[in-house]
């Protein structure tokens, strides 16, 4: 992209755009995901102990989950919705 400065009566500059490529937004785009990447790694670099409790805890939610849908799966509507009525009622006497 070119630029042409123009500097106004009171000191002021201003840049004015002379050309505008179509694949200027792409390259923005480019170089802001670059970056970001580029301090994903730095930070990952940075705090291993982080990463890898961020992985366990993610790894254990994703397990949690996958359980829960196979219960789901094998209890069956009826039966899901009698454990819901359950878990409910329990829930509303603790409170």
């Amino acid at each position: 992209m070119v630029d042409e400065v123009i500097e106004t009566k009171d000191g002021l500059k201003l840049r004015k755009l002379v050309e505008l490529k179509t694949s200027t937004a792409e390259e923005y785009q480019n170089a802001m995901i670059d970056r970001v990447e580029y301090f994903k790694e730095k930070n990952q670099k940075k705090s291993q102990f982080n990463s890898t409790i961020q992985n366990a805890v993610v790894q254990a939610m994703s397990t949690i989950l996958d359980v829960k849908i196979q219960v789901d799966k094998t209890l069956g509507e009826e039966n899901l919705k009698k454990v819901h009525e359950f878990l409910d009622g329990v829930l509303l006497f603790g409170l």
